[in-house]
């Protein structure tokens, strides 16, 4: 089943469970796949793979919101982004471990030969094609300069 078929049969189980955070996070998805469905040149369906890419944004932007709200002494509204951005994760794939993704990223280095920060982009480009949706780019981009640095 697509992520679009699955979103829908969540959503009618929130209704029924009358979850409104879970309800509030769901609807926003679908808020967002609508608005990709009819942008000017779109196929007007969403493949899993920009289905994706559209949660991981909303859920960036729900933990971003929820920091902020941190900053602002408003627990209340931090508690609710918290909440949704649990709901949005569970339609993302598993992330990879830090210490995981060190591993694996020593080993690309090494395949791809690189030994100093000249090779830099060179690694980041293979890597956030093989981690793309897996791992953060900000920590694969952070890990890497660690390891080469």
């Amino acid at each position: 089943m697509s992520i679009s078929e699955n979103l829908d049969i969540d959503i009618k189980k929130a209704m029924l469970a009358k979850d409104k955070i879970r309800l509030s996070a769901l609807r926003a998805i679908r808020a967002a796949f609508l608005i990709e469905k009819t942008k000017q040149g779109s196929s007007g369906s969403i493949s899993d793979e920009k289905a994706i890419g559209i949660i991981n944004k909303l859920y960036k932007q729900r933990i971003e919101a929820q920091k902020i709200y941190i900053d602002q002494n408003r627990q209340d509204l931090a508690n609710e982004e918290n909440s949704q951005a649990q709901v949005l994760q569970e339609f993302l794939p598993k992330q990879i471990a830090a210490d995981e993704l060190e591993k694996e990223l020593k080993i690309l280095i090494n395949d791809i030969g690189a030994t100093s920060m000249a090779d830099m982009g060179k690694v980041m480009a293979k890597a956030m094609a093989i981690y793309k949706g897996k791992a953060d780019g900000s920590l694969i981009s952070r890990t890497v300069k660690d390891l080469l640095g």
